[in-house]
């Protein structure tokens, strides 16, 4: 069996995967299909708070809550 002499550098296996990383950073998007905003999929919309036809969070509420506390401030 074939078995390496020497240990691969860092740089050598940084030059030989240099290559691979438009498969690991590679990002798509999609429109949500209530709100037809820009998410990435198997996310929460941000903009709704929508995961598949599902209300996940309450997004107006947030932005009530948040309105409010600047208001008192």
């Amino acid at each position: 069996m074939a078995v390496p002499k020497k240990k691969t550098s860092v740089s050598r296996k940084g030059k030989r995967r240099s290559g691979q990383h438009h498969k690991l950073f590679k990002k798509h998007t999609m429109t949500c299909p209530k709100c037809s905003e820009i998410t990435l999929p198997h996310k929460i919309c941000a903009a709704c708070g929508t995961y598949r036809g599902h209300e996940i969070i309450d997004v107006k509420a947030t932005v009530a809550n948040n309105s409010q506390d600047d208001a008192q401030a």
